[in-house]
Parts: C-alpha cells; structure tokens; sequence
C-alpha cells in the first residue's frame, strides 16, 4: 500500500498540474493516426485528449482497490446489504417480465442480473461521476503499471462514438473508465452490450432494458451454465483438503477428489448456500476467506468463475453471489433455476 501511494506521489511530481496536454504527447499522436486509418476524425480525437485531464484522484484510487485491500467481512458489509437487497427487490418488481424474457434467451436468472446491477451501481443509482476520457487518459498515459491496457480502452472510447452514438468527451463512469448501469470498460461495451430493445442505439448509461440483457449476455458469452449452482460452504475434516486451496477461482479439482480431501458442499436443509444433487464429476475450486468468524471455505463452481470474469476477484464472486441470493431467496414465486 505504502509503496503504491509513494509511486503515485511521485507520478504527480513528474507529470506536472491536472491539464496534461495529452494530445501533445507522442503516444496520442499514434493512437490518433491509427484510429484514423479506421476512419475516425483524427482532430476530434486530438481535440478530445487535449481537453483531458489528469486526475490525481484516479491515480490514488486504483492504487488501492477494495478487492486488494479488505478482507471479506469489510467488503461483505459494503456490498451485501439491507438497503442494496430492497433497492434490488424493487427493481425486480419493475421489470420482473423483462427479466423473464432475459433468462429464456440468455440463460441467466433475473437474481444474478440484478446482483451485478446492485454490487455495480446500486441498479443505476451510482454510475460514476468521472469523465471516462479523464480516467481513461491519466491510466493510459500516466499510470506505467497498466497504460498498454488503458490506452486500448481509450481507442476503443473513441469507436465507440461511431458504434453507440456516445459523446466521448461527456460521458462519466468510475475512476477505471467503466460506464452505465452495468459498468461497462469499453471494450466490454462493444463486444458484450446488445440493443435489446431495437431501439436502434445500445445504450447502457439510460437504458435498463439494454443494461441488463446485455450482463446476461457477458455471462453467456463467459460460459455460464444454466441451472449449475454458484458456490456452498465447505464442510471440513482432516488436512487433506489443504492442497486443494485455491487462490484462483477457475475450477482445478473436482467435487468427488474435494470429497474425498476431506471438503465437502453444505445440504440445502442447512444453507441456502449450498449443494444437492450435483454430479461428483463437476469441476470445483476451493476458495478460503477471512469471514467474520474467521476463516470460510467455499466450492464455487464454474458459474462462480463466470462472475469474476466481470471482476477479477474473488471477493467480488461471493459478494454477487450472496447478494443475487439474498434477492432470490425474497422471490420464492419466481421459482427461476440458478
């Protein structure tokens, strides 16, 4: 942590006050001239990197993620929550058809559509308040750690000018450059994000519809399985088990040698979080986390891989996780599959 935040002191010390004068830089000049060799206004992109500024603010805050710096008993608390869980259930009850139809042609419940949407921006309450083309421009000239993957999120900003009919130069989202209800980085905008109303513009900053058939989508397109459970606590006993703690979510065993080490899935007369009925053949990963009473062991599944291809972090996967339960288990009429 120390040494992230002396890095940025010092990046700011090197690069001067806020206006950076991007388009003057090198690297936008070449950004500019390829995205014009695609057929893009080349003085509007100069125009929109010159006007960009550098925010300290943006340096400070992905030098210190929450997923790299709470445990899960702080990050729970933020995301799992009484209000989050009634903003969600509300938010069900106004498109409870929609997201019927979403889960026909997707595949993904309305719970695990809604839990993203919640941990995301609380269902488009909270979309971000940072110019995308500032953040954008100070990670991807500013910020050496990442600025390869910036600088391509920042042409993929300018594309999407042309794709979606965004003003580049406007648009607001998180301190990383990610946008609307769903939060989508660019790239994710382009590939993922679907008109699901054929209104003839995809739009994920005012459009709910298109924002929540377009996370169903990004799981599709992830490999989510439907009605394949999320994750369930882990029942212990021996040591064996300890060699199958993973630190990656992508599943490395399977639920019959985790069995067999001594980790076995929670019934689902004991926790809502759990397992019944699974093949012992399906692919798991042993997660562990620092829980409120101390160390949890949890069997995700594929699916729970699938979420964290939305955010790369474990706490996230089981923050999504409990709160799309904690909508689901308020909607026992919906009788919808996992």
């Amino acid at each position: 942590m120390l040494r992230n935040l002396v890095t940025v002191f010092f990046l700011v010390l090197a690069f001067g006050p806020a206006h950076a004068d991007y388009a003057g830089r090198s690297e936008a000049v070449a950004l500019a001239d390829e995205l014009a060799e695609e057929g893009l206004d080349r003085e509007r992109i100069l125009a929109l990197l010159g006007d960009a500024e550098r925010k300290e603010s943006i340096l400070e805050a992905i030098a210190r993620p929450a997923e790299k710096t709470l445990t899960w008993a702080e990050y729970r608390q933020i995301f799992v929550q009484q209000s989050r869980i009634d903003q969600g259930l509300a938010f069900w009850q106004e498109h409870a058809d929609l997201l019927d139809r979403i889960n026909d042609q997707f595949g993904v419940p309305p719970h695990m559509v809604l839990a993203i949407l919640g941990v995301e921006t609380r269902y488009g309450r909270h979309k971000g308040s940072y110019r995308v083309v500032d953040a954008l421009a100070t990670l991807g000239f500013d910020y050496p750690p990442r600025s390869k993957f910036f600088r391509s999120q920042l042409k993929e900003l300018f594309r999407l000018e042309r794709e979606a009919h965004i003003d580049a130069g406007s648009i607001t989202g998180s301190y990383a450059g990610a946008m609307g209800y769903p939060q989508f980085i660019p790239s994710s905008y382009i590939h993922y994000a679907v008109d699901y109303d054929e209104d003839g513009v995809t739009d994920l900053v005012n459009n709910p519809v298109d924002a929540m058939a377009s996370v169903a989508n990004y799981f599709s397109e992830h490999g989510w399985q439907p009605g394949l459970p999320v994750a369930a606590r882990a029942r212990l006993s021996g040591d064996a088990w300890k060699a199958l703690v993973q630190d990656k979510p992508k599943p490395a065993t399977t639920l019959r040698e985790a069995s067999l080490a001594g980790a076995v899935p929670v019934t689902c007369k004991e926790s809502r979080y759990c397992f019944d009925g699974l093949s012992a053949e399906t692919p798991v990963a042993l997660l562990e986390y620092e829980g409120p009473n101390g160390r949890e062991y949890w069997l995700a599944t594929n699916n729970f891989y699938v979420i964290t291809r939305y955010n790369h972090s474990n706490l996230y996967g089981l923050a999504a996780f409990q709160l799309g339960e904690e909508l689901r288990s308020r909607r026992p009429d919906q009788g919808e599959p996992q």
